[in-house]
């Protein structure tokens, strides 16, 4: 019997050091999906993902991702406050302009340390799209809360047969 608890006690001596490394060399979050959106609506394109935590990621950690801009300005920046217990984080850029199709678009996610300001951990992943954003109306097809239709719009009132416009 006491040899039976002393060879449990080094199996589990031995294996815990091993469950340590195991959760260290695991990434703190992986992308669960992603990509554009075209809101035909609003007349408006946004990109954005979701992340999936795979370990712990200390409560009060920044999580910053930076989009690229397709307009070819500085990258947008989005930032979140990790919660006790989160699970997935989503990121959606504002309104953007200039997306091309088939053309891979950068988006890098950083975990940064709250007080010192130092960076955890990196990740990056490129989003393409399958569509220009010229697809889209000039003008939005609906306003207002209720999505009520856009008096101004060209798909609400189309010029009448046989005008200039």
């Amino acid at each position: 019997m006491r040899s039976a608890i002393g060879l449990l006690l080094l199996l589990v001596l031995v294996g815990l050091p091993a469950c340590d490394e195991a959760a260290d060399d695991k990434p703190y979050v992986e992308f669960a999906g992603g990509g554009f959106i075209f809101n035909y609506n609003l007349a408006q394109a946004y990109y954005g993902f979701v992340i999936r935590t795979r370990r712990g990621i200390p409560p009060g950690t920044i999580l910053e991702a930076q989009f690229e801009d397709p307009a070819g300005g500085p990258a947008l920046p989005v930032r979140q406050v990790a919660r006790q217990g989160g699970v997935e984080y989503s990121f959606r850029t504002p309104p953007v302009e200039g997306v091309k199709a088939e053309r891979d678009y950068q988006v890098v996610l950083r975990l940064i340390e709250p007080e010192s300001q130092r960076v955890i951990a990196t990740y990056s992943r490129a989003f393409r799209s399958t569509a220009d954003q010229d697809i889209l109306p000039e003008k939005p097809l609906t306003v207002g809360p209720g999505y009520q239709p856009n008096p101004e719009s060209e798909f609400v009132n189309p010029p009448a047969e046989g005008s200039d416009g």
